[in-house]
């Protein structure tokens, strides 16, 4: 999806990126096999799962200050549904209008 939006909309701020939760570590190789998306790690210090009161699978839409504006859960909403996709890049194209 970054790629496509970087096409169609080249100077969007929009970038996504994965964050794994602190006690998860073990999991980062088989995420990040295969795929570009940047992916972070969560510590207990950090603990931005808790400030950010994430669901497993949550997509996390900051505003530019970092803070969570919306939610958008791919367990609910599966990406490999074309409307669910397209439901999800346009909130996030929408976020930076």
């Amino acid at each position: 999806m970054q790629h496509e939006i970087d096409a169609e909309q080249p100077q969007t701020p929009v970038r996504l990126l994965g964050v794994n939760a602190a006690g998860q570590e073990s999991g980062n190789a088989a995420a990040c096999a295969g795929r570009t998306l940047p992916w972070l790690q969560d510590t207990f210090a950090a603990d931005v799962w808790g400030k950010w009161r994430v669901t497993w699978r949550d997509v996390v839409i900051l505003d530019s200050a970092n803070r969570p504006i919306h939610v958008y859960n791919l367990t609910v909403h599966n990406l490999a549904n074309p409307a669910d996709y397209s439901e999800l890049k346009s909130i996030l194209l929408a976020m930076v209008r």
